[in-house]
C-alpha cells in the first residue's frame, strides 16, 4: 500500500479552476433570473465578450 508524502503536494489545475469559478457565477445568475437565461446574458456571465475584444484578429493567440 502506497501512502501519499506529507508535506503538501497538492497540484493545482487552473483551467480546471477557472471553469469551476464560472460554472458557480453561471448558476448564481440562472438562479437569480426569473425566466431562463438568454445566450447575450450567458456571454455576459462568461465574459465572451471580454476574450473576443482583447484578442487581435489576426493572431493565432486564443
Amino acid at each position: 500500500m502506497r501512502v501519499a508524502p506529507v508535506g503538501g503536494t497538492a497540484v493545482q489545475d487552473h483551467v480546471a479552476l477557472a471553469e469551476i469559478e464560472l460554472c458557480g457565477e453561471l448558476i448564481i445568475a440562472a438562479s437569480a433570473a426569473e425566466d431562463r437565461l438568454s445566450l447575450e446574458s450567458i456571454d455576459e456571465v462568461l465574459r465572451v465578450g471580454e476574450e473576443r475584444e482583447g484578442c487581435d484578429p489576426g493572431s493565432s493567440h486564443r
